[in-house]
């Protein structure tokens, strides 16, 4: 998968194109400077056995308008590096430790000059050498105070690759995406009850160089342009609701047409004005319908996100290890899913029954060719997504590292996770067994959700307090599940009533062994990851693109609970869209 930059939260394309030239110079200064770093065998302290060169080369391009005025474009040029060293064995070396880590990478030269690049090269692996050998003197002092187990090594190895892609020269056009935005952005002004909205365009051109000192080389080309719409309203009590819708493409040619974007737009605006005016809902326990795209994002969030293992750094003695794991952690061989469902990930995957994936990738950022994968196996956990640092009883890495990670290591991500159920019913009647076992606990409603706030749009605030909220009532504050937006009562004559206000209740992994039943239908939810919590969408300095392909899902038993939020207050003033006075 192609991992790139964002630069400034503003990511996008302009018309210069890479020459064949520039990359063989990158690539020629990479090689002979890897070549002259084994000098550094010669020095009197810890040897390097490893160094890697990585740069991130591309041009980017964003434009964001609101009410069909334009609020902002930026274009811009980035070479990304990312200089490693480490220093020991693959057994013991400088990283996993809370003192290891840094990029070694700023102003870059963006010209293409052998000599340049080579200087650069040269004193950014002096300086990524220097600390590797302090960040292992310092790791070693910390273990002599520290009761160890069975130690575990820090890296593994793995096969030389060659990669090398030709690079395209495909361009965006630019004057067209703004003027598109900007009449895209126009359509909400139909609607006066929403008080803020925006749709912004947002692309990049990246290419990814590696070299390693194993003999890995690789050269890989990735476009990416995505239409972000975002609006938000003020229902009558001074709660704020809002509603997004997210296009995401790797083919700058095969978009989403403008007739099905100018219909988006409108479905956002009309859920705004909707959510406004609908009731706030109740405490609630008992079956849960997810429909269509929520059923994937569901699944994004509760197990893409945790077939991720994390390796706990060393750390200083007395200090806290508060890094997050895995709640699938140990559960190897255990059913986490019902015994009728089958999921993998596999990234060689471009199309899914005709539909574009998002996730495709021939090699991911550590130099491993990515392969498929099954992760769960009629219900039963068979494997993790792996980097090269090994985790647990896992030594081997199996090509997922797609965004970097902390401590001198990278984070492992899924690109394609398809979901498949051997029994399936038809769509309807996932909504008439909802109401059925609705009937058979004499419930007067039962639950339905066809969109959740995943990535999330929510500004940070709203984050925080989501997590105290979950805090307090016992449900994990640091892992919080991103909240309903469209999320509606269906009562035992199946007439729906759109809610709001309202969050989930220990909702995590462990809920998704209780699914009773999956739709026939199939849903892909394409997305950008970025590590963030709810991957708030410009969270992350990094992303990684993701798709999910599952069926609607019906799950036993769940609590829904009102929002705590304490209420802002009205606009004095109506919205002067509100009185149809506009300029034209």
């Amino acid at each position: 998968m192609r991992n790139w930059r964002a630069v400034a939260g503003l990511l996008a394309v302009s018309a210069c194109a890479f020459a064949a030239d520039s990359s063989d110079v990158a690539l020629k200064a990479m090689r002979d400077e890897l070549q002259h770093s084994r000098g550094l065998d010669s020095v009197n302290l810890d040897k390097p056995y490893f160094i890697s060169y990585t740069i991130e080369d591309g041009d980017s391009f964003a434009a964001s308008a609101s009410l069909g005025g334009l609020t902002g474009t930026s274009s811009s040029r980035f070479r990304v590096p990312r200089i490693q060293v480490r220093v020991g064995s693959y057994q013991f070396d400088n990283t996993n430790y809370v003192g290891s880590g840094g990029d070694f990478g700023s102003h870059f030269p963006f010209e293409s000059s052998y000599m340049v690049l080579r200087r650069y090269l040269w004193l950014a692996t002096d300086q990524a050498y220097k600390s590797a050998v302090e960040a292992m003197a310092r790791k070693r002092a910390a273990l002599k105070n520290m009761s160890a187990g069975e130690p575990i090594p820090d890296f593994a190895h793995a096969d030389p690759v060659t990669v090398l892609d030709p690079i395209h020269d495909e361009t965006l056009d630019q004057a067209d995406w703004t003027a598109r935005v900007r009449s895209l952005s126009a359509i909400f002004a139909e609607f006066p009850q929403v008080l803020g909205s925006n749709v912004e365009v947002q692309a990049v051109k990246n290419i990814r160089y590696l070299v390693d000192s194993e003999g890995t080389e690789v050269r890989t080309g990735g476009d990416v342009l995505y239409v972000l719409v975002n609006a938000i309203g003020q229902a009558p009590d001074g709660m704020h609701v809002r509603s997004a819708a997210g296009f995401y493409t790797r083919d700058f040619q095969h978009f989403v047409g403008e007739a099905e974007l100018a219909r988006e737009v409108r479905r956002v605006a009309e859920n705004v004005v909707a959510l406004g005016r609908a009731p706030v809902g109740e405490t609630y326990n008992g079956p849960v319908l997810f429909e269509g795209a929520a059923a994937a994002q569901l699944l994004a969030e509760l197990l893409g996100r945790n077939l991720v293992l994390t390796r706990k750094p060393v750390n200083e003695p007395g200090r806290p290890n508060l890094v997050p794991t895995s709640e699938l952690e140990g559960r190897q061989s255990a059913r986490v899913l019902p015994e009728w469902v089958d999921v993998v990930d596999d990234p060689t995957l471009k199309e899914w029954r005709g539909r574009p994936l998002f996730g495709n990738t021939r090699v991911d950022m550590e130099g491993v060719v990515s392969k498929p994968l099954t992760l769960v196996e009629k219900g039963i956990l068979k494997n993790f997504l792996l980097t090269r640092q090994p985790a647990g009883s896992y030594t081997a890495s199996n090509g997922r590292a797609q965004l970097p990670g902390a401590f001198g290591a990278n984070r492992a991500s899924i690109s394609n996770l398809i979901v498949t159920a051997a029994e399936t019913v038809p769509v309807a009647d996932l909504k008439k067994q909802l109401v059925e076992i609705c009937r058979a606990r004499n419930q007067a409603y039962g639950i339905l959700v066809r969109k959740l706030d995943f990535p999330s749009t929510a500004p940070v605030d709203e984050l925080r307090r989501l997590m105290a909220a979950n805090a307090r009532d016992g449900s994990g504050g640091s892992h919080p599940v991103s909240v309903p937006i469209l999320i509606y009562k269906v009562d035992k004559d199946g007439h729906e009533e759109l809610i709001r206000g309202v969050r989930f209740r220990d909702l995590n992994v462990r809920s998704l062994r209780d699914i009773r039943a999956a739709g026939d239908d199939v849903n892909i939810f394409n997305y950008l990851e970025n590590g963030a919590p709810m991957a708030l969408i410009g969270a992350g300095s990094y992303a990684a693109e993701a798709s999910v392909v599952a069926p609607s899902l019906l799950v036993d038993d769940l609590e829904v609970r009102k929002l705590d939020d304490e209420l802002p207050k009205l606009p004095i003033v109506p919205s002067p869209v509100a009185d149809g006075r506009r300029e034209r």
